[in-house]
């Protein structure tokens, strides 16, 4: 790290994790703008965040030191976010369930920008076997293991229906895999050392549609 070694803690809160992106694509956008430093107020006016809950995210992951006069250097800055959020670290990964859900992911383009590759797609359908999506091949789900294993993939994206995620998350995990990204409506059993980060969508939007709820009623 150009800024020496960031004072990260053992834990960061979700929400403080999924602002972390959102930082570092607004920090390279300032750097790309010509400026050298950026203050805490300034990012969160353009983000709607309150500059104390900036601060105390920024320090989480980064030891830079903020001028009062001139704010944080944006070099350290995005060196610092960038290695805690792995994006100077190559990391492959697989698609198991190519419904829409599945070829959205397989097509997205901006996975690279946090260091991830997401190479192949698995599926059980045979009208889908054999193809490819945006350039990625489409192979048969009872292959996940042996491919996994034999393509050193430690990662394992999960979009299958909820009957078939624990199976599918078993044979990553038989090949491998050590980190489980789960869009299934489901609990995963998976073995100590193994991580797993659910996507509830379904939560996440009844989440959203409460929020609304209570500000019409304000």
């Amino acid at each position: 790290m150009t800024s020496g070694e960031a004072a990260k803690p053992l834990s960061i809160s979700r929400q403080s994790l999924q602002r972390m992106p959102v930082y570092l694509e607004l920090l390279k956008k300032i750097k790309a703008d010509g400026k050298s430093h950026v203050s805490a107020a300034f990012i969160a006016s353009e983000l709607g965040l309150h500059p104390v809950q900036v601060r105390k995210d920024l320090a989480s992951v980064s030891s830079v030191d903020g001028n009062p006069r001139i704010g944080f250097a944006l070099d350290g800055l995005i060196d610092d976010m960038a290695e805690f959020l792995g994006c100077n670290n190559a990391h492959e990964a697989v698609v198991a369930g190519v419904g829409n859900l599945g070829r959205a992911l397989l097509s997205y383009k901006n996975f690279d920008r946090y260091g991830l590759a997401v190479i192949a797609g698995f599926d059980t359908s045979r009208d889908v076997i054999g193809t490819t999506v945006a350039g990625k091949e489409i192979f048969d789900a009872s292959r996940i293991a042996e491919l996994c294993a034999r393509l050193g993939v430690h990662i394992g994206i999960i979009t299958v229906p909820a009957e078939a995620a624990q199976s599918t998350c078993d044979a990553m995990i038989a090949g491998g895999v050590l980190a489980v990204w789960n869009f299934a409506p489901v609990h995963l059993s998976v073995p100590d050392g193994v991580i797993v980060s659910n996507e509830n969508l379904a939560a996440s939007f009844a989440a959203l549609s409460s929020r609304l709820s209570q500000a019409n009623k304000k």
